[in-house]
């Protein structure tokens, strides 16, 4: 069964701003850490996101329709700074999906794998770096799924995160693929 075509654009923060906070508000998003902003806090963030030089906010469509969020980030000036010793290429990484009341089995995970060819779509990229909470077993399993390795706990100002890496190679691994 296809799952449709899936798709990146950039978000535009204004106009998406309203879709965006019904998604990072909803109980689904407890891991996103927006549950009670207003849509103002929607907007100044992703204004803060598009006008940084190291972190960038791309919509996701599938099939046209507004369906994912992907952040990239630079994790020597962003998220990560400190927390860890960063090295060449890698890219700092956030995926959310669209709340749905009829979910369609498979379709996070392939729109992880987008996310994920996207971000390895650049040759600079030697290695995708994660940090979900502790407790969000589900997005793990997923990031396991694709090839990362988790590291080691590390505390964040906002949580206690599982620090994670993917190199290309064991991406490539993970979807059956040769580098």
């Amino acid at each position: 069964m296809s799952l449709g075509t899936l798709s990146l654009r950039p978000l535009d923060p204004l106009r998406d701003a309203e879709l965006l906070h019904g998604w990072v508000t909803h109980p689904k998003a407890v891991f996103w850490l927006m549950g009670n902003a207003r849509l103002q806090d929607v907007e100044r963030t992703y204004m803060g996101i598009a006008a940084h030089e190291h972190h960038h906010a791309l919509l996701g469509l599938h099939n046209g329709t507004p369906a994912f969020l992907m952040e990239k980030y630079d994790p020597r000036y962003v998220e990560l700074t400190g927390l860890y010793e960063p090295e060449p290429g890698d890219v700092g990484m956030h995926f959310l999906t669209a709340p749905t009341d009829r979910p369609v089995h498979g379709f996070t995970r392939a729109v992880l794998t987008a996310v994920m060819d996207e971000l390895f779509a650049d040759p600079r990229t030697r290695r995708v770096v994660v940090e979900p909470d502790v407790a969000n077993t589900a997005v793990q399993a997923l990031n396991a799924a694709v090839g990362f390795v988790p590291d080691r706990e590390i505390d964040k100002p906002e949580k206690r995160a599982l620090l994670s890496f993917c190199t290309r190679q064991q991406y490539l691994t993970a979807r059956g693929a040769t580098a």
